[in-house]
C-alpha cells in the first residue's frame, strides 16, 4: 500500500482512487473501528466540507462507513476547516473530518481529520487506515443513508460567535473592506462577520456553483481583488483561500500584504502589549530575509522550519511561541487554534489596524522584502548536496560573496525532479548572477 496521507490529509482526484466512493466508506469505517477500540464505545464524529461538487458524496461516503462499523456523524454542512476543528473541540466529537482540496481546483478534494485539540491525527492512526484500506472488503457500498445536517445552522451561527468573542473591542465601523471568499467555504461566514462587526463590505467571489472555488479568485488570484479595492476606494481587502485556512491582504495603495508582512503586524503587536513569549516568532526557510533583518531590529527572533504549516505548528508547540506561519498566509495562533485561520487572521490584522489608527501600508511599514530570485533545475537524481563536491564548493562560494547581508537556500522538489535554487539579497543583479553560477554547476552535476 502506497503512503496515502501526506502533510495535509488525503488528497487527489475526486472519484478516482483513493478518493472513489468505496475507499472513502472504507476511510469511514477505518477510522470508527480505531476510536471503538481505543474508547470502548461508539465515537461520534462532525464533517464540514467545502463547496466543491464531489464534497457531498464523498461526505456521504464518510457517513456511511463510520454508521456501518456502529459510530455516529453529524454534518455541519459548508464549513470552513478551523471551523470543523473549532466545532470538534467545542461539542467534543471524538473528531472532525474535513472535506476540502484547500486552494486546488475543483476536480481536486481532500479528507483530514482532526482530534478534539485540533491536531491533525497521528501518522501512526493515518498507517492503520491506510493498512486497513486493503483489508476491509465490504461487498459493494452500503445502503444509502441521509446525512444529518439537522444542526448546521446552529453550528455556523456559534462558530460565527465563537470568532466574534475573540475580539470583543473590536469595531469596523469606519472601514470599507473588500473580501474575496474564492467561492469556497466562507462565502457567507466573512462577509456577514465583517459586516456584524460594523464594516461596509464588498463582497466578492461569493457565489459558488460547485466548479468555481478558487477558479481565478482568492489567495492565489490577487489581481481581481486589488482592482476591485481600489475602484472602491476601499481600506484593504482580503483575500482567502477554498477552506479559509489562509488569508493574504491588499492594503488601500494596491500592494499585496502576504504571510511575511502579516507575521511583522502580529509580532510588533504581540511584542508591544509583552504577549510574544520568548520574543519569538515561528516561520519557514521560505519566508523573506527582510522578514528576519526586521524582527531583529525590533529584538525578535525568527525561528525557521522546513516547508509546511505541519512543521511550523510543531516548533510552536515546542518552543511554546504564539505565532507562525508561511509566506502563503497560512498563520497559527497556538492560543487560539492550532489550525489555521484565515479569517482569524484577518481579524487579527484588523485589530492592529484598528488599535494603531493607521492604515494597513502604514502598520506594515519597517519591513522592506529582500529582491530574491528562484531557479529549478532539472535533475536525473536527489542526491544531498554536501555529498557532491562541485555543489557544495559553489554553495559555500556563493555564501561567502552574499555575506550576512543574503541568504542561499538548496533544496529539491517534494513532488518533482527539480533541485531548487532560492537567493536572496540586496542587489538583483548580484543575485541573479550567483543564482544562474550555482544552478549551472548543478545541472553539469546532476542534469
Amino acid at each position: 500500500m502506497n503512503e496515502l496521507f501526506g502533510t495535509d490529509g488525503m488528497r487527489g482526484h475526486a472519484g478516482e482512487f483513493p478518493l472513489d466512493e468505496l475507499t472513502i466508506e472504507k476511510v469511514g469505517r477505518s477510522l470508527t473501528r480505531h476510536y471503538s477500540e481505543s474508547l470502548g464505545r461508539a465515537p461520534k464524529f462532525i464533517t464540514g466540507r467545502d463547496t466543491r461538487e464531489s464534497g457531498t458524496w464523498i461526505e456521504e461516503a464518510i457517513h456511511r462507513g463510520v454508521i456501518a462499523e456502529g459510530g455516529s456523524c453529524e454534518s455541519a454542512g459548508v464549513m470552513t476547516t478551523p471551523g470543523v476543528a473549532f466545532l470538534t473541540r467545542e461539542f467534543e466529537f471524538d473528531a472532525g473530518i474535513v472535506i476540502s482540496a484547500s486552494h486546488n481546483p475543483y476536480l481536486d478534494n481532500g479528507i483530514k481529520v482532526f482530534s478534539p485539540s485540533g491536531k491533525k491525527i497521528s501518522s501512526e492512526i493515518e498507517r492503520r487506515i491506510e493498512g486497513d484500506i486493503g483489508n476491509i472488503n465490504p461487498e459493494g457500498l452500503t445502503a444509502e443513508i441521509l446525512v444529518d445536517e439537522s444542526h448546521s445552522a446552529f453550528y455556523f451561527q456559534r462558530y460565527l460567535d465563537y470568532l466574534e468573542s475573540g475580539f470583543p473591542t473590536l469595531s469596523l465601523a469606519d472601514l470599507r473592506i473588500v473580501v474575496d471568499s474564492a467561492n469556497g467555504a466562507a462565502f457567507q461566514l466573512a462577509p456577514q462577520l465583517l459586516k456584524r462587526l460594523g464594516a461596509e463590505v464588498v463582497s466578492i467571489y461569493d457565489e459558488p456553483d460547485g466548479k468555481n472555488i478558487n477558479e481565478n479568485c482568492g489567495s492565489l488570484h490577487l489581481d481581481q481583488l486589488r482592482e476591485r479595492v481600489l475602484a472602491e476606494r476601499a481600506d484593504l481587502g482580503i483575500a482567502l483561500d477554498g477552506d479559509a485556512g489562509r488569508a493574504l491582504f491588499i492594503d488601500e495603495k494596491g500592494n499585496i500584504v502576504d504571510g511575511d508582512a502579516v507575521l511583522w503586524i502580529m509580532a510588533r503587536l504581540l511584542s508591544d502589549h509583552g504577549k510574544l513569549h520568548n520574543q519569538t516568532v515561528v516561520a519557514t526557510v521560505m519566508s523573506n530575509l527582510g522578514l528576519e533583518v526586521a524582527l531583529n531590529s525590533r529584538n525578535i527572533k525568527l525561528v525557521r522550519t522546513a516547508v509546511g504549516d505541519k512543521y511550523v505548528l510543531e516548533e510552536l508547540l515546542r518552543t511554546n511561541s504564539v505565532v507562525g506561519g508561511e509566506q502563503s498566509g497560512h498563520i497559527i495562533f497556538p492560543q487560539k487554534s492550532l489550525v489555521g485561520d484565515g479569517i482569524m487572521t484577518a481579524l487579527f490584522v484588523l485589530e492592529a489596524i484598528w488599535e494603531n489608527a493607521k492604515s494597513l501600508s502604514e502598520i506594515t511599514s519597517g519591513f522592506t522584502r529582500f529582491p530574491q530570485i528562484l531557479i529549478n533545475v532539472k535533475v536525473r537524481e536527489k542526491r544531498p548536496f554536501d555529498e557532491v563536491s562541485e555543489i557544495s564548493d559553489a554553495a559555500r562560494s556563493v555564501e561567502q560573496r552574499l555575506g550576512a547581508s543574503g541568504r542561499l537556500l538548496l533544496r529539491y522538489s517534494g513532488t518533482e525532479n527539480l533541485a531548487r535554487v532560492m537567493i536572496e539579497g540586496e542587489n538583483q543583479s548580484d543575485i541573479d548572477l550567483h543564482a544562474r553560477e550555482l544552478a549551472d554547476v548543478i545541472r553539469a552535476a546532476l542534469g
